[in-house]
């Protein structure tokens, strides 16, 4: 359960409150969807979240109604180790399918979004406004007829990568391979912008971040990552790239991963996922397996405890970056075994701006971080696209067109 801040963050909390029922949070990053699949194999039977499942999710109906949400993108998140027999465009289709089951047995709290107008049409209904973004290129297997695809079924933005290199983007986690986006790299940009799809540069090496930034002719977003300033950590943002924001329109997602954003936590967190994988599990597992071993390396060695303050420091100085109209909240949640004390699930966000509001930010700075700013980001988005597909027709392109085929072992191309 999250638990509320002290001290003079404490005396804001009313305040706030009444403040997100005007403007609630628009969390950039959720990733319920996968938790379901590994706890649940999907079904909503077996794990309703319409009742409080503290200790099982991060996120349920009535926690998100505490928390003040009104717009989640909802990651419709494969892994991009997937192995040789597993296909991720499949697994990218199952989670958009679990993700409109949801909506479709809750309609009275969630509601269907594509567009600003939408989101906006939700806030006005008392809805929570769901989109879904793709975590991860893996889930076009580089095809520009499968982003297509994507977007007609309702995905909003598509990080450029996950935690590997993809043959056209490298990550924020792998070795660099392409030197940021090859041609084809770009051309998956161009084609984004034409749809009207969000560019979301969390996860991809700050090499590809600049060159996205160079090509994107629309908003882009960071749906989940903090500022590299504050802890340094290649998950995060440098400050040269918050920069462009306000030229570029977009909007930085500030996360609550206790790794990325509390310095101390870097190295525990790098043992605690060694001790998984020394167990046969994923380091991103949140299964119960998982954490009651997670809960045994944390009782022989506690870890560092990142607070609501911890995420205030990084939004503080983002905002002297990149300005009040280029950041938001892009939370994790139910994608990271660890949370910050006061942020433990979706009900904690009052607890985050009530420290903002004890640091001197207005109820208008506020405003922008929880709603305005992602709304107008997507609606950039929408109209880029307009003036874009108006001028071009979709992109036929294929990646050995524009950066030649994959060598073989040999080093000779590949038949």
């Amino acid at each position: 359960m999250a638990q509320e801040s002290g001290g003079a963050a404490q005396e804001h909390l009313d305040e706030v409150r009444e403040l997100l029922t005007e403007f609630p949070v628009v969390d950039g990053h959720n990733d319920l969807p996968w938790a379901m699949r590994e706890q649940a194999g999907y079904d909503l039977d077996a794990l309703d979240v319409a009742g409080d499942r503290t200790g099982q999710l991060h996120t349920d109906l009535p926690r998100l109604r505490r928390g003040g949400v009104g717009g989640q993108f909802w990651s419709v998140y494969v892994p991009s180790d997937m192995g040789p027999g597993e296909n991720p465009v499949a697994a990218t289709l199952e989670q958009i399918d679990f993700v409109r089951r949801l909506l479709a047995r809750f309609p009275e709290s969630l509601a269907p979004a594509r567009t600003a107008d939408e989101m906006e049409a939700a806030r006005a209904e008392g809805r929570i406004a769901s989109l879904m973004g793709a975590e991860g290129g893996q889930s076009i297997a580089e095809s520009m007829g499968t982003l297509r695809a994507l977007y007609e079924l309702g995905v909003r933005y598509m990080t450029l990568t996950h935690n590997h290199n993809l043959r056209w983007a490298d990550s924020a986690t792998d070795q660099p391979r392409a030197g940021g986006l090859t041609a084809f790299g770009r051309e998956v940009v161009r084609e984004m912008n034409r749809l009207g799809m969000l560019v979301d540069l969390s996860h991809v090496a700050a090499t590809t971040m600049r060159d996205a930034l160079a090509v994107t002719e629309a908003p882009v977003i960071f749906s989940h990552s903090s500022s590299r300033a504050v802890c340094d950590h290649p998950r995060n943002i440098p400050d040269d790239v918050l920069a462009q924001l306000p030229a570029n329109g977009g909007v930085a997602m500030a996360t609550f991963v206790p790794k990325f954003v509390l310095p101390e936590a870097v190295a525990w967190t790098q043992a605690a996922d060694d001790n998984l994988r020394a167990h046969g599990l994923h380091h991103l597992d949140t299964t119960p397996q998982a954490m009651r071993l997670h809960e045994e390396f944390e009782a022989a060695s506690p870890r560092p405890v990142a607070t609501a303050a911890t995420v205030a420091d990084h939004l503080d100085h983002m905002r002297e970056v990149a300005g009040v109209d280029h950041i938001g909240i892009g939370g994790d949640f139910d994608g990271t075994a660890f949370t910050p004390s006061d942020l433990s699930d979706v009900a904690g966000y009052p607890n985050l701006l009530a420290e903002l509001r004890a640091r001197g930010w207005s109820r208008a700075d506020l405003a922008k971080l929880t709603w305005q700013n992602a709304v107008r980001t997507l609606r950039g988005a929408e109209d880029a696209a307009r003036s874009l597909s108006a001028k071009r027709g979709p992109s036929l392109a294929t990646i050995d067109q524009l950066d030649g085929p994959v060598p073989t072992a040999g080093g000779a191309p590949a038949a």
